[in-house]
């Protein structure tokens, strides 16, 4: 539940690997720009177009050897409503092309309020009876540091409609130990504690390969905790950012994988996003070197890990 369709996604294109669609507009070629300004000048309408457009690109191109994306909701509330229709654009897009969408919003809440969050990016709105979805991810990122008031009415909502979500647990930036690391009164970690809350979460929402629909976000900033982590939470699959650009290698996310190759996800955002720019390619093959970034992330992880094997 939650996560089966994404581990069979991954077991079936062999590639434990997400496409991070932050763009910024600095990203996005020159003439994807002009075309989207010369319909609607240089407002937050034509950034979007240009944002859109953009995506498509990098998902047709992706695909075919990519499992999954995850849209980075922040990128796009910046450029207010017409910023956030493009963010469900992309979504819709993503899954028609038969990707699994984790977004990532970071929700925190708790009661009616994280009822509503559910509902808006994993479930359904009723609208007079009428059960319509409003965004329509499979997964969501969340902060578990409101409790388990914060989590129950995602389990509720992931379980009807087969959903997962990721919940922060040790995060990839430089000052996450601040909190993160710090000892409770039973000696163990805060992260060690959030962890273990995700593994009894996870009980709600079993999987038929062993994982649970509630997954945990750890970075590869952090391969010793990975490796901790990854023991400790048998149920519990990884979303793992810091690849490429914050500098975690495969060998460093390594860890996050089981004997079978499973385990976790790997993020590359402006690795793949920027590709084209680190190639210093035409413009116009801003997929394509999207693309070869990709196969070459991907066959870097393989090498590592070896062949991925559903149980």
């Amino acid at each position: 539940m939650g996560m089966d369709k994404l581990l069979e996604k991954i077991a079936a294109l062999q590639n434990p690997t997400v496409a991070g669609l932050d763009p910024k507009l600095s990203y996005i070629p020159e003439h994807i720009r002009a075309a989207s300004y010369e319909k609607y000048g240089k407002t937050l309408e034509g950034a979007a177009d240009a944002l859109l457009a953009y995506n498509k690109g990098l998902i047709d191109a992706l695909c075919d050897i990519v499992p999954a994306v995850k849209p980075q909701a922040a990128y796009y509330e910046m450029y207010g409503w017409q910023g956030v229709r493009t963010l469900a654009e992309t979504i819709a897009y993503a899954r028609e092309k038969g990707m699994y969408v984790i977004t990532d919003g970071k929700r925190n809440d708790i009661g009616a309020t994280m009822t509503a969050y559910a509902a808006a990016h994993l479930g359904t709105t009723d609208v007079e009876g009428e059960e319509v979805a409003a965004f329509g991810a499979d997964a969501l990122t969340v902060n578990g540091y409101l409790g388990t008031d914060g989590i129950a009415p995602l389990l509720e909502v992931c379980g009807k409609g087969n959903k997962g979500i990721f919940v922060l647990v040790k995060t990839s930036n430089p000052s996450s130990g601040e909190l993160q690391d710090r000892k409770l009164e039973d000696g163990q970690t805060v992260y060690r504690a959030m962890g273990a809350m995700c593994e009894g979460w996870g009980e709600k929402l079993p999987g038929k390969y062993g994982y649970s629909g509630v997954g945990c976000v750890v970075g590869a900033t952090y391969p010793a905790q990975l490796e901790e982590l990854r023991a400790a939470l048998p149920h519990t699959f990884f979303l793992v950012p810091g690849y490429g650009a914050q500098g975690g290698g495969a060998a460093d996310v390594a860890p996050a994988f089981d004997k079978n190759g499973l385990g976790a996800i790997v993020n590359s955002s402006r690795g793949i996003l920027c590709a084209w720019q680190k190639e210093k390619c035409d413009g116009a093959d801003y997929a394509g070197a999207a693309r070869r970034e990709a196969i070459r992330m991907r066959d870097e992880i393989v090498g590592h890990i070896g062949k991925i094997v559903l149980p």
